[in-house]
């Protein structure tokens, strides 16, 4: 099937074959029939992806601090490595789509095979999304109107904001695709409006909805014509529909606003105003946040609804108020649609959003209506032959998220592996990485992949799979690489020993402690080898603040940060002790929390180690920092980047250019196992042993 995608470095955009995507638990699969492009929303993304890299910088001067940050701590060359990994990604646009269900995953309810659906798709000729996305459609509104559902919810919700009431006067202030449907909702609530904006073609619009008007291009005090428009009272709310970095609209808002009015940002402008604006008139200033509650958090998005009787208003409900306006005629989309363009010229209808001359608000892609005019074909072919290197084996990739384009593929790469195949349910990142890294083929089908030509599987998916994905793997007769970790409870750890004690044929199995190959920590093993004494460990963690709500803290997807992470530290000591993890104690902070611990282990020999794993530092500070203690010696790592010794003969210090925590090595050493059929390059017992205990670490606390 085909998909539209923008590159992030250049702003280009293009549509690309990729595998058709699966519908997972709680998802719904659509084909599409027509997605809408928003003028405001996707041109701002195509100025960003065009803009330099000094362009780009001014627009997220957040990111420009962060960038140094990490250049102070990682290093100037893994800093360089980080942002070309970043830029070089490209990203799905669209997120209006109207179609028809094609199929619906596991615990869909209330949606069938045929059902005419809203949701916040991309623009391709499939989608799946969650079903907290997705709204039916209702029979008196037509394709092309329901194809602007999903930005009108962003109007509504920026109308829910303002609390408005009927009879009230309301400023909108940019009247583009949002803020003309602004304009309609607040008709429709029974408000006096007025719209201000610069291009006469929108003021006309507006004039139709039943909203007086100001031509900014026309006037030279906007404001003066606003409090006669409200009898010199002020209006009671306005609401900013605006695409700009001036500081202009928000400050007019303040002075046109009456005491105690609201202003509401729906679009974006700059936020330097006249504290005493606000300061006198008590006013009220709120961002809205896209289509309403539940948007960036990934527990609805995923399908976790909120309750009915205290989340009156959410995404979907949104979704379906806006609807049922359309229905009733109280919203009519119709005449600002100004564009239609076949969805295999959608590049064009781009060219076209750029071009600051040409008049549109509204323009529509419309796809194949025939589902047999689709490749729904779950495996693409990639390159007609592979790439022979020497006698390496044949790898398969499951996952193409971050960790795995930026690090994990670059490194077996480099170690000289054969990159058969790479798959993603949804397709795009998977095609994206097989492009760049040049494998053979890209699919969707998952299953097919592991049961495939690859002599081994690894593994990048979300934490929650790691356990099943082993298990099919090994059960496949595939040799296993599974980033950390390797499974979230006690369970799925009984299952996989159980699946390895049950099959007659060895498969190696590998976890991606890859700390432990670090150069730097080979030099401190090295220089431990031999010494018989007990040795202590001081290993800090400065982890910075993961967002509760994230998925790597939830404990059924990611396990929480100590099984997600901490189990590389738990590895790393393991290693340099030498010996046993014998008990592991968790101490926590009394807030309940559970990402900012101090974990004590001890090991057979006697020697005992502390894992500091705090997320409440300062991000300037470098992330790890190891100290070891043997003997009246000392050995201090610093970020991976400088070993210093003292106390060793023969040895002071050791520095590398940038940081390099041994993933290259890691690949190599596993590769390099199946190649010659040596040992693994992690005992597997050591690798049940440490995470026993990591899971320990955290039934301790539960």
């Amino acid at each position: 099937m085909k998909q539209l995608q923008q590159s992030l470095k250049s702003g280009q955009t293009e549509i690309v074959d990729i595998p058709v995507p699966r519908c997972g638990d709680g998802e719904i699969s659509i084909q599409s029939r027509c997605s809408l492009i928003s003028a405001g929303t996707e041109r701002m993304l195509i100025e960003f992806g065009k803009a330099g890299i000094l362009g780009k910088a001014r627009q997220q001067p957040d990111k420009v601090r962060q960038v140094i940050e990490k250049a102070r701590t990682d290093g100037v060359v893994s800093t360089i490595k980080t942002i070309q990994s970043k830029l070089n990604t490209s990203i799905p646009m669209g997120y209006s789509n109207v179609g028809v269900v094609h199929s619906v995953g596991t615990n869909v309810q209330g949606y069938n095979i045929g059902d005419r659906v809203v949701s916040n798709g991309s623009h391709a000729e499939m989608v799946v999304v969650p079903q907290n996305l997705v709204a039916h459609i209702p029979d008196k509104v037509s394709d092309e109107n329901a194809s602007f559902a999903i930005v009108a919810a962003i109007a509504l919700q920026g109308v829910r904001l303002a609390d408005v009431k009927l009879g009230e006067r309301v400023a909108v202030i940019g009247l583009g695709l949002i803020g003309l449907l602004t304009v309609q909702t607040l008709r429709a609530q029974g408000c006096q409006v007025i719209g201000l904006d610069f291009d006469s073609s929108k003021l006309t619009i507006a004039e139709s909805y039943g909203a007086e008007v100001i031509d900014l291009a026309a006037v030279d005090n906007a404001v003066d014509q606003v409090m006669s428009f409200s009898s010199d009272q002020g209006v009671d709310a306005v609401i900013l529909t605006t695409a700009t970095d001036s500081d202009e609209p928000i400050q007019s808002a303040a002075r046109m606003s009456r005491k105690r009015g609201r202003i509401i940002l729906v679009g974006t402008a700059g936020l330097n105003f006249s504290r005493d604006d606000f300061y006198k008139k008590e006013l009220s200033f709120q961002v809205s946040c896209s289509y309403g509650p539940g948007r960036y958090d990934q527990l609805y998005e995923q399908g976790q609804d909120y309750p009915f009787g205290y989340v009156r208003w959410t995404e979907q409900r949104n979704f379906e108020a806006v609807l049922q306006l359309m229905a009733e005629g109280k919203i009519d989309p119709s005449n600002l649609l100004t564009h239609r363009f076949p969805f295999e010229q959608a590049v064009d209808a781009y060219t076209m959003l750029g071009n600051k001359d040409s008049a549109k608000i509204g323009l529509l892609l419309e796809y194949p209506s025939d589902i047999a005019a689709i490749d729904t074909t779950s495996t693409i072919i990639c390159n007609t032959s592979e790439k022979v290197i020497n006698d390496s084996p044949k790898i398969t990739f499951i996952g193409a998220g971050n960790y795995a384009s930026d690090v994990l593929i670059p490194a077996f790469r480099s170690a000289g592996a054969k990159l058969h195949g790479i798959a993603s349910r949804h397709g795009l990142s998977a095609t994206n990485a097989a492009h760049k890294f040049g494998f053979v083929e890209v699919s969707s089908d998952i299953s097919a992949q592991i049961k495939g030509a690859a002599d081994a599987i690894v593994i990048t998916t979300q934490h929650d799979s790691h356990a099943n994905l082993v298990m099919e793997s090994l059960w496949a007769g595939k040799h296993v690489f599974v980033e950390k970790p390797l499974c979230l409870n006690q369970d799925e750890l009984d299952e996989i020993k159980k699946t390895l004690s049950q099959r007659d044929q060895q498969s190696l199995l590998m976890v991606g402690f890859n700390r432990r190959f670090a150069p730097l920590v080979k030099k401190m093993k090295s220089l431990l080898q031999g010494q018989n004494n007990p040795k202590s460990f001081i290993y800090t963690i400065n982890a910075g603040i993961v967002p509760p709500d994230h998925w790597t803290q939830d404990k059924d997807k990611g396990g929480g940060r100590i099984i997600g992470e901490a189990c590389h530290f738990v590895d790393l000591l393991r290693f340099l002790a030498n010996s046993p993890i014998k008990h592991i104690v968790n101490t926590g902070m009394t807030s309940n929390t559970k990402d900012t611990v101090t974990l004590t282990l001890g090991f057979a020999d006697g020697s005992i180690g502390t894992i500091h794993y705090f997320a409440n530092g300062h991000r300037a500070i470098p992330k790890e920092r190891l100290e070891v203690f043997i003997a009246g010696k000392t050995l201090h790592l610093d970020n991976f980047r400088k070993l210093r010794g003292y106390g060793w003969q023969g040895f002071s210090s050791v520095s590398n250019w940038s940081q390099d925590k041994g993933q290259s090595a890691c690949a190599q050493a596993f590769l390099s196992a199946l190649k010659e059929g040596g040992p693994a390059p992690i005992p597997l017992a050591e690798i049940i042993e440490v995470t026993q205990q990591t899971l320990n670490a955290v039934s301790i606390n539960s």
